[in-house]
């Protein structure tokens, strides 16, 4: 035996099960950090980008020059659905790829009108730190030593100890460039916003900080960035040619068979969407249904411009949705309904378990469940799944807010529908033994009962507009005091794992609980008969 080899191939072995333990402990700090992965919503945006696109911003002087300079900044704004999110990720995929070294840092944040409760400044500092330690794990002591000193105490970095932090990783860079994209979508109303630059606008007076970020023309945020490089996001024309071109495979064989037909189909989309990329995409949808070359054209020459061009192709997404069988028609409702009214985005399992919900039944039917892919195809192109953080939303977020325009008319009643599932999940007999014991069966119970955390979580909210409407089934389960208890221990367990994480809630009766979530008419319904 060669004792020398294997003496080796010992060595070798425990530097990779040492490697592996110190990737593992790193995951586990950065995550403990922030659980946001922006990199997964990168890679789901990325994926979508038509080979060749994006080349004129690339090209452009601004960027050029943003990318030359040690303290640069570069304001991309644009119209909705203009493309700004796709050219924040090919800014961000660009910076990725020409990174130099490792000494070259690369970090940014997706705002998300669906997110803005856990999007606080401290959050997306904190997010930004975590893509800084990963980018340099040498750098993670200011991480370490944070976690030492909150996670056995369940408690969480301040803000000023995350910029802390921060500035110390980032003395570990020779440059980085920070990307924030939707800026707009970032809550306002609580300073969020202007609390958040104005930190990383200190991060870049002391170091060499890049800063780049696209927003709609709003006047708060351009004054924000007068003095910035600017660069106006538009639907490139050759862009969207390309785009319609790359298309083509998913429309109907009157197309596909007819390259003259192909043609006018790219020539009018293109005349169309004046500077606005999403309509590229819902009048290529608009397609999908037409199955000669008379519809197609017919279609065609109704395409909506102007300024009303969203509005009405939203429209005609919905005529589409109304069109098909009643079962399908149905179902797109449900889906529409179910994201448009979420209190925050939604899995793709959390989506398909909330539709197999039934009233008044005690568990859920496996056989009940949707397909996700059904899910989709029965929404007129108006929703898209993120395949690597499995979250299914609306194609953009003006499709949100044409909903919530027209709810009065289209869906009153959405947040009764959720909140009543919501409570119909919650009183499932599976949750009757109370709360659990232990860290590891409260995890089994939220992996195993997939809908649970956002049952328990934002049932309250879904309800306040319609508390008499559901006062009785919220009474019913909250005097099961086995309900309660599992309601409860969901609702105010932290986000921190500790251990004994899990059992770190109140004890409330069914009336402490009504009063905290604010609901009057609930609270009467648990009230002793004597007191009502």
């Amino acid at each position: 035996m060669d004792h020398f080899k294997l003496s080796q191939a010992i060595i070798n072995d425990t530097s990779i099960v040492r490697k592996n333990l110190d990737d593992t402990e790193l995951r586990r700090l950065v995550d403990w950090i922030s659980p946001t992965d922006y990199p997964a919503q990168q890679s789901d945006i990325i994926k979508r980008r038509q080979e060749g696109t994006g080349q004129w911003f690339l090209e452009a002087p601004q960027v050029a020059r943003w990318l030359s300079e040690a303290k640069g900044t570069l304001f991309c704004p644009g119209i909705p659905g203009a493309g700004k999110t796709m050219v924040a990720a090919i800014a961000i995929d660009h910076l990725l790829n020409s990174a130099q070294s490792s000494s070259h840092g690369v970090a940014y944040v997706y705002c998300n009108y669906k997110a803005q409760a856990e999007q606080d400044a401290s959050s997306m500092l904190a997010a930004i730190l975590k893509q800084l330690v990963q980018g340099r794990p040498s750098a993670v002591e200011p991480v370490e030593r944070l976690h030492k000193q909150h996670a056995n105490r369940g408690t969480k970095p301040s803000p000023n100890e995350i910029y802390s932090a921060l500035r110390e990783v980032l003395a570990h860079y020779s440059t980085v460039h920070i990307v924030i994209d939707s800026l707009d979508e970032c809550q306002n109303s609580d300073g969020t916003r202007v609390q958040f630059l104005t930190k990383i606008r200190d991060l870049q007076a002391g170091q060499d900080v890049c800063i780049m970020a696209t927003s709609r023309f709003i006047p708060e945020i351009e004054d924000a960035f007068r003095e910035a490089l600017t660069l106006e996001v538009r639907a490139n024309r050759e862009d969207v040619k390309s785009f319609v071109a790359g298309q083509i495979y998913r429309l109907p064989g009157c197309i596909k068979r007819n390259p003259a037909l192909q043609d006018i189909v790219q020539e009018n989309i293109v005349e169309a969407v004046d500077g606005m990329f999403l309509l590229a995409r819902l009048h290529t949808d608009s397609l999908l249904d037409k199955r000669t070359a008379k519809d197609v054209k017919s279609t065609l020459a109704k395409l909506s411009k102007g300024s009303d061009a969203l509005d009405d192709a939203y429209r005609d997404a919905l005529q589409r949705i109304e069109g098909q069988p009643d079962g399908d028609c149905k179902l797109a409702k449900k889906v529409l309904s179910w994201i448009t009214f979420s209190k925050r985005p939604l899995t793709t399992a959390e989506i398909c378990c909330a539709l197999a919900v039934e009233p008044e039944e005690a568990e859920l039917d496996l056989e009940n469940i949707p397909n996700i892919e059904d899910l989709v195809s029965v929404c007129a192109g108006l929703v898209v799944v993120d395949p690597e953080s499995a979250i299914i939303r609306l194609v953009h977020y003006t499709t949100q807010e044409y909903f919530e325009k027209i709810s009065n008319a289209w869906n009153p009643i959405g947040d009764l529908h959720i909140a009543t599932t919501c409570l119909t999940y919650l009183s499932f007999s599976a949750f009757q033994g109370g709360s659990c014991s232990t860290d590891e069966e409260f995890e089994e119970r939220l992996q195993q009962n997939i809908f649970l955390d956002y049952a328990a979580k934002y049932w309250g909210e879904h309800a306040r507009s319609f508390e008499s409407e559901i006062a009785k089934q919220a009474g019913s389960l909250l005097l099961q005091s086995g309900l309660l208890s599992c309601a409860t221990q969901v609702l105010f367990v932290p986000d921190s794992e500790y251990i004994g994480y899990s059992r770190t809630f109140p004890t409330l009766t069914s009336l402490h609980y009504t009063a905290r979530l604010g609901l009057c008419s609930v609270t009467e319904e648990v009230l002793p008969v004597g007191e009502k």
